[in-house]
């Protein structure tokens, strides 16, 4: 009997271990990844910086006794570093005009922009460069052709659009099975209604960014808060328990245990050309008309940005090929794919949310 206690706190120990380290802090961030500098031999990790589930006061499987809780006020923000850095503040705050904004999301996507955007630089008249990308629901690659005349404003563009289209991959893969931890499903937390808004106006800050003659970290921190600033964001965390209070149940439920699939209640996938930020409606009024995030599509000559490159993933079994796309002869997606896929997700979740209907016809029918 001693020997089984002593192995189920061991395993549990192991739950919680595994997925703190994935939704609620960032571990700690050693000095060589807040350099000034972009160092192009090395590609980022997929999620730089470990957040955010979505909702507050949310249990885990497994392990009782704990909560995840990562609501932090606009004081918790500090400066941004790129790369990470762990006294960055990460979590999520409500703004009256962009919604609920996870920090995490945002930061990640702005240094993926500064990233592609130095390696856009520097790819300029190389003809075809390939980068390979770490694995996920199949081998992704990256090529770029970039000629030589290509602007800085488009480099920049071009910079958002891409990282844009790995953020939505992201969202997608987790839909179907990918997950940063095994055996640990990410499925719960794809499309929240937060997520793919904060990868956008991660990516507008970032371009930006791009934009200052200032040093990249002052330049991030200081258009973050004007950002914020100017999407009606609360000052105070019990401001966001506030907004999470009013839609608990309603787009979320804390009644159900990470990393179930149930948690999220609504999910948002109006997403390829833009990002419709999610108000509470107790915060609508005249006063706080919701900010669009548009996707960049187009350069400055009105050319598809999708003319100088190509993401492509090599699918593995997580995702149904065949039924998804039938006249397939191999395993090969690009971006221009994704509306096939967010297709079958939503027909998937109209059926998901049918069923539930009917379960509640039936208890109410007893």
């Amino acid at each position: 009997m001693k020997f089984a206690t002593r192995k189920t706190t061991l395993l549990l120990y192991m739950k919680l271990l595994i997925v703190v380290s994935f939704v609620v802090t960032p571990l700690h961030v050693s000095a060589q990844r807040i350099q000034e500098e972009v160092n192009l031999n090395k590609t980022p990790p997929r999620i730089i910086r470990a957040c955010c589930a979505f909702g507050y006061d949310l249990k885990i499987w497994g392990i009782p006794f704990i909560s995840i809780d990562q609501v932090i006020s606009i004081d918790d923000l500090n400066e941004h570093h790129y790369m990470g850095y762990k006294k960055e503040g990460t979590g999520t705050i409500y703004s009256t005009k962009g919604g609920f904004i996870d920090f995490g999301h945002l930061r990640d996507q702005l240094d993926w922009t500064r990233y592609l955007y130095t390696l856009i630089i520097d790819s300029k008249g190389k003809g075809e460069v390939i980068l390979p990308l770490r694995n996920e629901a199949g081998r992704k690659t990256l090529y770029l052709n970039i000629p030589e005349e290509l602007n800085d404003d488009d480099c920049i563009l071009l910079a958002g659009k891409i990282t844009y289209d790995l953020s939505l991959w992201h969202e997608i893969s987790t839909w179907f099975g990918a997950s940063t931890v095994p055996l640990i499903s990410e499925k719960f937390s794809s499309f929240s209604v937060e997520d793919v808004y904060s990868n956008l106006l991660g990516i507008h800050i970032g371009m930006k960014t791009l934009h200052s003659e200032k040093p990249f970290n002052q330049a991030a921190t200081e258009i973050i808060k004007s950002t914020l600033d100017s999407l009606g964001a609360v000052k105070t965390a019990k401001e966001t328990y506030d907004a999470y209070n009013a839609i608990n149940n309603i787009w979320y439920t804390n009644k159900k245990r990470i990393p179930s699939a149930k948690i999220t209640l609504k999910r948002d996938l109006n997403v390829l050309k833009s990002s419709n930020p999610w108000i509470v409606s107790s915060y609508t009024n005249s006063d706080n008309e919701p900010i669009v995030l548009d996707v960049p599509i187009l350069n400055t000559k009105g050319e598809l940005l999708t003319n100088f490159y190509e993401f492509t993933i090599d699918l593995n079994r997580k995702i149904p090929m065949e039924e998804i796309f039938p006249n397939r002869k191999n395993s090969i997606i690009n971006q221009n794919d994704f509306s096939v896929l967010l297709d079958k997700i939503s027909q998937e979740i109209q059926i998901k949310e049918q069923s539930v209907l009917v379960e509640k016809k039936e208890i109410l029918q007893k």
